[in-house]
């Protein structure tokens, strides 16, 4: 029987399916049509062409398999109407735990974030129990992450076997978009970050979520939520490692987050009038202004995560930034 793979096209989504066929699965993605899939050019999967929000389609999806990786997300940090965001990540995560569940899967693996856990107020690596209400957390994209985990809990509770994973910072290939962290990294490549704030991630080889997601399906308990993550590094960490990596300078220069602050508002006031998405949006900047540090230990011990130098992980993402550069030069 096939394992179904949303958001496949994607950065976490595109390293499952390579993970799955790896292991010898026969892999099924469910991919909006018109949507790009350069990731998974060259691979032998089958695409059901669906959307999250288009339940007849989640069904045709289900239909036949064993496992359900629900990787998809409407991962935005600014939308000029947030609704869609929750109909997404939201409404459709319930439509697809619905499908699900009348097809009679074996396990269904859903992808949250660590942006819909709490953090501790002494800065110190926060965890799976780590408690937060919907009002603390910023932002519509982590908002709707949190709803959807209280959607994947719910089907738990009425016996669908779900499993839900919370992914730190991954780094790596194939990020197409690309991430925020990924953007990072192609900012840095460009030159063009001349300055950096003071704020921290907690990331991880992409490769290693990968795995996760399969271990999770393999050994995780029903109903439980594991942080797939590895090493706190602070910005300037990540900076500096970049530089190590390329020989290019670090920016030294170390803004307030009074600056972006401001930028951000300004940037993200336009965007309200033009409909275009902002350079420097509001809620990412609100989201630097804490640094996210995590405990992984409990994925390490009951699914055996691996634990891969993220360091490696950055040496692969400058190599892949730099290829697609040279592709479109």
């Amino acid at each position: 029987m096939p394992s179904l793979v949303t958001g496949g096209t994607g950065f976490i989504g595109a390293h499952v399916v390579r993970a799955l066929l790896a292991r010898g699965r026969d892999v099924r993605c469910l991919a909006r049509p018109g949507a790009t899939r350069e990731n998974l050019d060259g691979l032998p999967v089958e695409i059901v062409p669906g959307d999250l929000t288009d339940p007849v389609s989640l069904q045709r999806a289900c239909a036949g398999v064993d496992v359900v990786y629900h990787v998809a997300a409407d991962y935005r940090l600014w939308l000029k109407d947030p609704r869609d965001i929750y109909r997404t990540n939201v409404e459709g995560t319930r439509a697809l735990l619905r499908a699900a569940g009348d097809a009679g899967v074996a396990k269904f693996v859903h992808t949250s974030s660590v942006g819909a856990l709490g953090l501790t107020k002494d800065g110190t690596p926060a965890d799976e129990r780590t408690p937060v209400t919907l009002e603390q957390i910023v932002g519509h994209y982590k908002r709707s992450k949190f709803l959807a985990e209280r959607e994947a809990e719910a089907a738990a509770a009425s016996g669908l076997p779900v499993v839900i994973v919370n992914p730190s910072t991954p780094i790596g290939e194939y990020d197409i978009k690309p991430t925020p962290t990924g953007a990072v990294i192609a900012d840095f490549l460009a030159r063009k970050m001349p300055a950096y704030v003071d704020t921290g991630l907690n990331v991880v080889d992409v490769r290693d979520v990968a795995e996760g997601h399969l271990l999770a399906a393999e050994r995780g308990r029903i109903g439980e939520k594991y942080v797939l993550g590895h090493r706190d590094m602070t910005l300037k960490q990540i900076l500096d490692a970049l530089a190590s990596l390329t020989s290019l300078p670090a920016p030294r220069l170390r803004l307030p987050h009074a600056i972006p602050l401001f930028v951000g508002a300004i940037d993200t006031g336009f965007s309200r009038l033009t409909g275009k998405p902002p350079r420097v949006p509001l809620e990412a900047v609100r989201m630097s202004m804490k640094k996210m540090y995590f405990d992984s230990g409990k994925a390490v011990r009951e699914l055996g995560l691996p634990q891969t130098d993220p360091i490696v992980a950055l040496e692969r993402a400058v190599t892949w930034f730099r290829g697609r550069r040279k592709e479109a030069a």
